[in-house]
């Protein structure tokens, strides 16, 4: 009997195409932080817009206004003089450098005056006491008070003859005083009135940067037998340096600046011999009083300047302070 052989069968053969993809690359989610990344942008971007263009424009037509010859009328023809401004203004030996030596005199007296009492009033209140609160409270009320309406008040307590100050002055025995109304005594009684209003914000600013201040090495400090001045000046004034450098320096372009409250007191010029002219009471004048919109703005452009290279100097001095 015969028998069949069967062959076993061959495998399929292998396709070389690989199959295709039945599903596309999904894109990956965006993430809650992206997204609230954009809306944050998105919803600054209208402010920082504003901003921008409310201090970009009137520094670029200041600049290019103070390279003409502006006179009389804001709408009035004018030229580009070049630099021509600035050397008039640099060369007035009669207006521009006092003024300029009154802003400087009256920034650090003032800076300086606010920054000792207003680290001497920080100390004093570093440590809780009974009425703290109302302490506090009295101290803001001079920074809520607009510098004009303080002006008019000092003007009514430093009256020559009437004011509360001379008749405080009499009843000790002391001679009368101008104030105010002295070529010599003006410029120091209004650096007084600036102290008397803003040593409060120093006093908050210092007192604040007290309060986060570790205890551990003054009370380390004090068991090893040092006393309350080698305390604040070798551990306390050198921790408190980078709180002090800020109010420095805020407080310093804020001085530099104040004006309402020098033409409040005597008004335009900054008296009659301008005894109180500082540069913005110049700027100011050449401006509203002489319709000198060029020279004025040349004037305002090198304040700017000078305001900038003070900022620098205090904060390179305050990084140095702090590196050492």
């Amino acid at each position: 009997m015969s028998t069949t052989e069967v062959s076993p069968a061959r495998p399929a053969p292998a396709s070389t195409t690989a199959p295709a993809s039945t599903t596309a690359p999904t894109r990956r989610p965006r993430t809650f932080e992206q997204a609230n990344r954009r809306l944050k942008w998105m919803m600054l971007a209208p402010a920082l817009l504003f901003v921008g263009l409310m201090i970009v424009f009137p520094l670029v037509y200041t600049i290019n206004l103070s390279l003409t010859d502006a006179f009389g009328a804001v709408n009035a023809g004018k030229e580009h003089v070049g630099l021509q401004n600035f050397t008039d203004a640099l060369g007035d030996t009669r207006r521009f450098w006092p003024a300029a030596q009154r802003t400087v005199i009256f920034t650090v007296g003032a800076v300086i005056l606010e920054t000792v009492l207003g680290l001497a009033l920080a100390m004093l209140m570093r440590k809780p006491f009974r009425g703290m609160r109302w302490v506090r409270t009295i101290l803001i009320i001079p920074l809520l008070t607009t510098p004009v309406a303080i002006g008019i008040l000092w003007l009514l307590i430093l009256d020559p003859t009437n004011g509360i100050a001379n008749h405080l002055l009499a009843g000790v025995g002391l001679p009368r005083q101008e104030f105010l109304g002295s070529v010599s005594q003006s410029l120091p009684t209004l650096m007084l009135i600036d102290v008397w209003q803003w040593t409060p914000m120093m006093t908050l600013l210092l007192l604040a940067g007290l309060t986060t201040l570790p205890e551990e090495p003054e009370e380390a400090a004090r068991v090893d037998g040092a006393n309350g001045w080698q305390r604040f000046r070798h551990i306390v004034l050198p921790m408190l340096g980078p709180t002090l450098a800020t109010a420095l320096v805020l407080r310093a372009v804020d001085a530099l600046k104040t004006f309402d409250i020098l033409y409040a007191t005597k008004g335009a010029g900054g008296g009659s011999d301008f005894e109180v002219e500082t540069l913005n009471v110049y700027a100011y004048g050449l401006t509203f009083d002489y319709q000198e919109y060029g020279l004025a703005a040349a004037v305002l452009v090198l304040f700017t300047l000078f305001i900038i290279g003070v900022v620098v100097l205090l904060r390179r001095r305050g990084g140095r302070k702090k590196t050492a």
